[in-house]
């Protein structure tokens, strides 16, 4: 499989929405939000575009409160976090006023019952002026708009929306290092509409052809890969049902 990042059109949308972020008018806000249903993408199309642009990426936890939340983006700026809270907050402004990053706070859903961490983002926001991505999952936009002082500061939201079929074909010219026939993609399209389970049907297929000579895979190759699947997913199953049983 290549190791290639995969461009679907959420991702391409994604990057249009950092570009207006980045390039926004003086006076317009700099929060944006990325939602979506878990397996399309988002975690992995936000971190590929912040190794490719030197974001600080954070990663909130069900426990994680403003004053843990602020230790993470000092760390990640680069600096020994301070003790009190109000020190760490003119630590992480000051160094954000020094140099400019963009932040991207992944899972927002474990902080959107935090009113104290959801407002600190918007006063680091207020403070430097620094552009925050807030990324969740289906329902983040709805939880969010319970902070109206935020919510008003969020000038570019994108949904991530399910592969469509160009997605899919492209997701697999771009990985697969074996040739697909067009019903074997309309197939994976209309079995599999998460990122990694069409990424393991590709490995799959490649490690089919690879041990069978074939050039091409089609359909019904694919369909005897997925039999397989569930005929060894029946077989664990029943082994952990004897053992428990047991």
């Amino acid at each position: 499989m290549r190791k290639v990042f995969a461009r679907t059109q959420n991702v391409k949308n994604f990057i249009n929405l950092m570009n207006n972020l980045q390039s926004r008018a003086e006076g317009v806000p700099g929060m944006a939000l990325v939602y979506g249903e878990p397996g399309l993408g988002k975690t992995k199309t936000v971190l590929w575009w912040a190794a490719q642009n030197n974001a600080v990426f954070i990663r909130s936890t069900n426990l994680m409160s403003g004053r843990w939340l602020l230790e993470e983006l000092v760390e990640e700026l680069g600096e020994i976090p301070f003790f009190r809270s109000v020190d760490l907050f003119k630590q992480c402004t000051r160094i954000l006023q020094e140099e400019p990053r963009v932040i991207i706070v992944d899972e927002i859903d474990y902080l959107a019952t935090d009113a104290r961490a959801i407002e600190t983002l918007r006063d680091i926001h207020d403070k430097t002026g620094t552009p925050i991505l807030l990324v969740g999952m289906g329902m983040a936009n709805k939880k969010l708009m319970r902070y109206r002082h935020l919510y008003d500061r969020i000038s570019e939201i994108l949904k991530f929306v399910p592969f469509t079929l160009e997605d899919v074909k492209a997701i697999i010219e771009q990985l697969s290092e074996i040739e697909m026939t067009e019903c074997a993609i309309r197939f994976i399209y209309n079995r599999s509409n998460r990122f990694r389970q069409i990424v393991r049907l590709i490995s799959k297929a490649e490690n089919i052809a690879e041990a069978n000579g074939l050039s091409v895979i089609d359909e019904i190759t694919l369909m005897e890969l997925l039999n397989d699947d569930e005929r060894e997913n029946i077989e664990a199953d029943k082994g952990a049902k004897q053992v428990l049983s047991r």
